[in-house]
């Protein structure tokens, strides 16, 4: 699956959090454990990632087409 390309958006308060910037994964079983997406300030700190939102596999709700569906 190309994650990169779908936007991220949380059911619980209907927020767009932004597009998968980075998939992290168990090397051992090949299992995806969490999804990046970039902070709200990525802009002012473009080399930065302590803005970064990581969800875990257990927040993804729904991976549809075009979005992911999480609740944090």
């Amino acid at each position: 699956m190309d994650f990169k390309s779908k936007e991220v958006i949380n059911i619980t308060d209907a927020r767009r959090l932004g597009f998968v910037q980075d998939v992290c994964a168990d090397l051992d079983t090949g299992k995806i454990t969490s999804i990046v997406v970039p902070g709200s300030n990525k802009l002012l700190s473009m080399f930065s990632n302590e803005n970064d939102i990581v969800i875990t596999w257990d927040k993804i709700k729904c991976i549809g087409d075009d979005i992911i569906l999480v609740e944090i």
